[in-house]
């Protein structure tokens, strides 16, 4: 039980750290941290608590990275739904206590977005389906292949995190005018829920390109990461 424990704390963090910066402060009057930060803020979840919970529960904080780490051998089945659980409840709390922060503002509207994923109407750029597909598809696809290099016994020791925690840094860096970015259903779960129907109606893309390019990117990393010539 400790894993998921840990699992739910971890997944908590991301989506209050990085939503929560992308709701409070990033347009905050004259000094407000922006996508750069807003960026820096998600990656920096994952960067404290893969020291914090990553020798508990690997700290996975995403069912697509745990659907990808047990798609690349690294990660047993039979744990695969607990996981997937414990994070989607972790986002959702998370969720909920931004939430009830964010509403003790004067004029604070839920429906204006919540830092929830979108395309069409609701991507920030107004980019379509099929550009929101690639790019949470490719985006996923990448963080999979730095996950399992980071984490491979070859790699240097030690350094995982932080290639771990840029790699979602620079992920967001692109992506957040496409779709807000993903690249993690239990994020997109965790505000969806509170944004209202709209989010609602738009949380499968966000849960199916995640999933797809974390499979794709296990497959790819299974082929290059093999020692077999």
């Amino acid at each position: 039980m400790n894993k998921y424990a840990a699992e739910f704390i971890g997944t908590f963090w991301l989506v209050l750290g990085g939503c929560g910066s992308a709701v409070l402060a990033a347009a905050f009057p004259d000094v407000g941290i922006g996508l750069l930060g807003v960026s820096l803020a998600f990656g920096l979840t994952v960067l404290t608590m893969a020291y914090a919970i990553g020798h508990i529960s690997g700290c996975h904080l995403n069912p697509a990275v745990s659907i990808g780490l047990w798609a690349g051998g690294r990660f047993p089945a039979n744990q695969l739904l607990p996981y997937i659980a414990a994070q989607v409840i972790g986002a959702i709390a998370a969720g909920g206590v931004l939430f009830l922060i964010a509403s003790g503002k004067a004029g604070f509207d839920v429906s204006a977005g919540f830092a929830s994923n979108g395309y069409g109407s609701h991507s920030p750029g107004g980019y379509s389906l099929v550009s929101a597909l690639v790019t949470e598809i490719v985006m996923t696809m990448m963080f999979l292949i730095v996950i399992l290099g980071a984490t491979d016994d070859r790699a240097p020791k030690g350094f995982a995190p932080a290639a771990i925690g840029l790699c979602l840094t620079l992920i967001h860096l692109i992506s957040i005018p496409v779709t807000n970015t993903s690249v993690n259903p239990a994020r997109s779960t965790g505000v969806a829920l509170f944004a209202g129907e709209w989010a609602i109606s738009q949380l499968w893309v966000f849960w199916a390109a995640p999933i797809a390019g974390a499979l794709i990117g296990a497959v790819i990393y299974r082929f290059i990461g093999s020692e077999e010539q």
